[in-house]
């Protein structure tokens, strides 16, 4: 049995279209004034969520879900929320808010 506090390895990632969508969304929305801002901000993401494959326990569990295999991270006020599949080992990015009443 796998313990939390113990680093899993490097698990691979998975990004969902749908997180993919809502982010180039987000992305576009803000080169429109600043596109070097915008490259920043999805780099300085992506960097972010490799950052987990290693810990994927690091962050808190996500308010949204009752699950605790379902977690989530802060990233300049947006919510980047992902799914640890021990099984597959992998980490499944498939959440990304902020201000939405009813995100999933």
């Amino acid at each position: 049995m796998l313990n939390w506090k113990q680093p899993l390895g490097s698990m691979k990632i998975k990004i969902t279209k749908s997180f993919s969508n809502k982010l180039n969304k987000q992305v576009d929305y803000i080169a429109k004034d600043k596109p070097i801002a915008a490259r920043n901000f999805k780099n300085e993401i992506l960097l972010r969520i490799d950052g987990i494959s290693k810990m994927p326990y690091q962050n808190r569990k996500s308010i949204f879900f009752d699950n605790s295999e379902v977690r989530e991270f802060i990233f300049k006020g947006y919510i980047i929320v992902y799914r640890i599949n021990k099984l597959k080992n992998q980490i499944e990015v498939f959440g990304f808010t902020k201000y939405e009443a009813k995100p999933f």
